[in-house]
């Protein structure tokens, strides 16, 4: 990330320096060209006048234009035009062009002092004559180009003029300029350089701080993977960063969960199964002994052993189909078959089924009918009864209440109520009443099938004590698909 982040940063610097460089020395090119063409044209409209009256056979007016030329330039020459660009009137000689009259005075470029004996400009003239001499310009259309002087290395500005059979040229020295140039571009190099040096110095502090909390998040998957689910990493900030923080904690908290969740579970899977062990060991003890006493001679040991025998069975039965329907639950396929239930009636119907002998009162207040599955429904109301039944006192009552959007049904009893420990464990299975694992006619399994049912259809059941125990159950009037 680092090594990017420099490489970009690096070649925009420089692609910017560069670009800049171009531009700014374009620029000043075409400046000082301007400026050039601006001087040469302000030199030769004061002094051709004279080259005129030359050309007309004055020969003291070839004296005055160089005077006029040597007033206002500094390396300049007359030469002869090209024979084909010349009319009838001025014909220039045959041959290559001659150089008719040139400065008498020029500069040193490295000084700026004045040069007693200007430089030959010959050889220089003759590397841009095709292009100054040889162009068919009309007369006083300025023409400019950029050559090297072979006598002396340096780079010329040549700027020239057309005057029918003579062409006017001046030479700038682009020394100083390019020197200047060249300084310019050095100041870029720095500059690009700085920038560079900053921009990897804020990469290397950027992929440091984006590092940093990678890192930390990396190390805490690693201890979440090692099992330390309790793991977590601070949240700094509103960034991005900050937000993989969040979503790592998130994760991390739903991972705990659903593995405690799964902890918890097989726990319980465990208790379950040495529960069932537990409660089938003694039905089946008890029908083993009471088959080993069917073959003796005496009537009533026989019809007692048969008795007993028929109880354990019924016993077994009762706790198999238990099982059963709990397996159904864990393995998530008990089915809901809502219709609509009158509660009434229904709880009429456990009441006969559950605790035929024992007095229930039954009140109803409000619209009491529900979409439910009347099986379960049943099965829970017979439970509870049954529950109320074992462990508590008469008087039971069971009221009914229809609300706007559920229906609550509430099981009563006159005991002493459920304890204050068993309370957190009481809907778990395999939880008696006594609390203790002595023999009794039930499994431990009814309240937590109760549970399950309600929780299927959307409800809830809870207890609390008020004069005894007491169960509500919360049931939607609008069972889930």
């Amino acid at each position: 990330m680092t090594a990017a982040v420099v490489v970009v940063t690096t070649t925009a610097t420089v692609l910017m320096a560069f670009s800049a460089a171009k531009i700014q020395e374009d620029d000043a090119l075409d400046r000082f060209t301007a400026a050039a063409k601006t001087s040469f044209g302000a030199m030769f409209g004061q002094a051709w006048p004279h080259l005129e009256q030359f050309m007309a056979g004055n020969p003291r007016a070839l004296e005055l234009f160089s005077q006029g030329m040597d007033t206002a330039a500094v390396d300049w020459m007359l030469v002869t035009s090209h024979p084909q660009l010349t009319n009838d009137d001025f014909k220039a000689p045959e041959g290559p062009p001659e150089i008719v009259k040139s400065s008498s005075r020029s500069l040193d470029w490295t000084t700026g002092d004045k040069n007693a004996n200007p430089p030959d400009r010959r050889a220089a003239l003759e590397s841009v004559q095709d292009v100054v001499l040889l162009r068919t310009t009309g007369p006083g259309k300025l023409l400019s180009t950029i050559t090297t002087d072979p006598a002396t290395g340096r780079r010329l500005l040549v700027v020239s003029a057309n005057f029918v059979a003579y062409w006017v040229v001046q030479f700038f020295d682009l020394t100083t300029f390019e020197q200047d140039l060249a300084a310019q571009r050095w100041k870029l190099a720095w500059i690009a350089l700085g920038v560079t040096v900053l921009g990897v110095a804020a990469a290397v502090f950027a992929a440091g701080r984006i590092r940093r909390p990678v890192l930390r998040v990396a190390s805490a998957a690693r201890e979440l993977g090692g099992g330390a689910f309790d793991v977590r990493v601070p949240v700094k900030g509103r960034d991005e960063l900050a937000d993989l923080a969040a979503s790592f904690n998130t994760m991390a908290d739903r991972v705990g969960t659903a593995i405690e969740e799964l902890r918890a579970k097989d726990r319980q899977q465990q208790r379950f199964v040495a529960d069932v062990a537990h409660d089938l060991r003694t039905p089946l003890a008890s029908m083993v002994a009471t088959v080993d006493t069917l073959d003796n001679a005496s009537p009533e040991i026989r019809t007692r052993a048969t008795e007993l025998l028929g109880t354990q069975a019924r016993r077994l039965t009762r706790l198999v189909e238990d099982l059963m329907e709990i397996s159904r639950f864990d393995a998530g396929s008990a089915d809901l078959r809502p219709e609509l239930v009158a509660l009434p009636a229904l709880v009429e119907d456990a009441i006969e089924v559950s605790v035929p002998e024992t007095p229930v009162q039954v009140t109803s207040t409000g619209d009491t009918t529900v979409s439910a599955d009347p099986r379960r429904v049943h099965t829970i109301v017979c439970n509870l009864l049954v529950n109320a039944e074992r462990y508590g006192r008469t008087p039971i009552t069971v009221s009914l209440e229809g609300l706007s959007d559920s229906v609550t049904i509430r099981v009563a009893d006159s005991g002493p109520g459920v304890p204050d420990e068993l309370r957190p464990i009481l809907f778990d299975r395999f939880v008696r009443g006594d609390h203790a694992r002595q023999a009794t006619e039930g499994s431990g399994l009814g309240l937590s099938i109760a549970r399950e049912n309600a929780l299927i259809h959307g409800g809830e059941i809870t207890v609390h004590n008020d004069r005894g125990a007491v169960f509500t159950v919360s049931l939607p009037r609008e069972s889930p698909a």
